[in-house]
């Protein structure tokens, strides 16, 4: 189902192909003609204009199209799509966000494969779509009636949710935005691959690196067995995917996996959680080099300008105030309310090092390690710097990094300033490779 939805077979009124190539005016007066048009649909596959105009991004012939009030929002094609699925399937966003502005139901399933507007967006790998519909779902009636979670994981005709649909069709994107706003990692299908596959299994099918990276992240049981008692390290290596296969064994090492449980880590602010979430993603790359080092596999060389990047951020890091816990990176996380400091890598290792208290199945909450108080919650560390004496989060653009010539060490608030003070224990202990400066560009997945 392309962008030919317009079926010119029996348009002789030239609706359906003035709508499908955008022609405002034509459209107009088609209907100031007849005005019974907006009613009708193409021969074979039933498709109505608003279906053509939504499939192919015309959000001006959309808007006008709803302005009519005996136009439905929801109207069915011939296998129950609506105009919300025909743009979410396209990426056309702002067709998206028209609908669901219009009343457009999230909740409608095909007849296809049963699937909604939500599986469409994660199989096809439009994640501003996909963001859209979640965002809508959680200020919607969907939110009191079905429940968000629930709607997140909501299955398909197969039992296969979003979150098995982008893990298979390599979409890693939007597997992070899935697993970020709940959608269960270990659930398993029903007839959709094989049955008993979870995401990591139809991820390693697909030979995602990136997608299995984001799924181990967020915890996903490399144990865990299909209907056919195959763990996803087999089902990599029947389909060939042996530098998948390495990080699937379950004899090599654990990754490390976001402390999503805690409370504060749930209610962390955009900034903390992307220089959290990037530590984490440059723990378990660590961890995957030293996985692949001894096969035949090996991670993507940094780039030239990845490499001058680092050497900036090195430099910068000599005049800055290092964590006190590692001595190697600079300090980028508050606690609060103590206010005392320290890196991102410390900062999750400090999160993910307790495991969950087998009774009560509820992870034990971190005490800060310096005062041993309880972490209430955790803010971006700002600076001052010298030319503009002006307050600039640690986490900042690119553009920020490089006007950023020097920082001032004497504006830190942590306790044990004298300490970071000397230069010589950063160069000692050596900047691990592992570790992320909080100078360095951050990735969003």
């Amino acid at each position: 189902m392309g962008q030919g939805l317009s079926c010119r077979v029996q348009d002789e009124h030239g609706l359906f192909t003035a709508v499908q190539f955008g022609d405002l005016e034509i459209v107009k007066t088609v209907l100031e003609r007849d005005p019974s048009l907006i009613q009708q649909k193409t021969v074979y596959d039933r498709h109505s204009a608003l279906h053509i105009a939504a499939a192919n991004g015309q959000i001006e012939i959309l808007s006008m199209l709803l302005e009519n009030r005996s136009v439905n929002p929801d109207s069915l094609n011939r296998h129950k799509q609506t105009p919300l699925m025909l743009a979410a399937m396209h990426g056309k966003i702002a067709c998206v966000e028209k609908l669901i502005e219009a009343g457009a139901n999230i909740l409608m399933f095909d007849s296809l494969n049963g699937r909604t507007c939500l599986h469409y967006a994660a199989y096809y790998g439009h994640s501003d779509c996909l963001q859209t519909i979640l965002s809508s779902a959680r200020t919607s009636h969907v939110a009191s009636s079905w429940g968000f979670s629930r709607f997140v994981n909501i299955r398909g005709g197969k039992g296969e949710t979003p979150l098995h649909l982008a893990a298979r069709q390599r979409r890693p994107e939007c597997v992070h935005i899935l697993l970020d706003s709940g959608a269960l990692v270990c659930a398993s299908t029903g007839g959709h691959g094989l049955p008993g596959s979870t995401p990591l299994h139809l991820a390693a099918r697909g030979g995602s690196m990136d997608c299995i990276r984001e799924l181990l992240a967020w915890g996903a049981d490399r144990l865990h067995r299909d209907a056919s008692g195959r763990i996803p390290y087999a089902v990599a290596l029947k389909h060939k995917n042996g530098a998948c296969a390495a990080l699937l064994n379950p004899s090599s090492a654990e990754p490390l996996v976001w402390p999503s449980p805690l409370k504060f880590i749930s209610e962390l602010n955009q900034d903390a959680k992307a220089l959290l979430e990037q530590a984490l993603m440059e723990v378990n790359k660590e961890r995957e080099k030293a996985i692949l080092k001894n096969t035949g596999y090996s991670m993507p060389s940094p780039s030239h300008s990845d490499t001058t990047a680092m050497d900036d951020n090195i430099s910068e890091a000599s005049d800055s105030q290092l964590c006190c816990i590692c001595f190697d990176q600079l300090c980028a996380i508050e606690v609060q309310d103590c206010g005392h400091q320290m890196c991102a890598q410390c900062t999750l290792a400090l999160c993910c090092h307790n495991k969950p208290n087998p009774t009560t199945l509820s992870l034990p909450a971190p005490i800060c390690p310096f005062c041993r108080s309880n972490i209430a919650r955790l803010t971006v560390v700002k600076v001052k710097v010298n030319t503009a004496d002006q307050e600039l989060d640690l986490y900042s653009s690119p553009k920020q990094r490089k006007s950023r010539k020097s920082m001032n060490l004497s504006e830190g608030s942590s306790s044990f300033r004298s300490l970071s003070a000397v230069p010589s224990f950063g160069k000692i202990v050596g900047r691990g490779s592992g570790r992320v400066s909080v100078d360095i560009e951050i990735d969003k997945p």
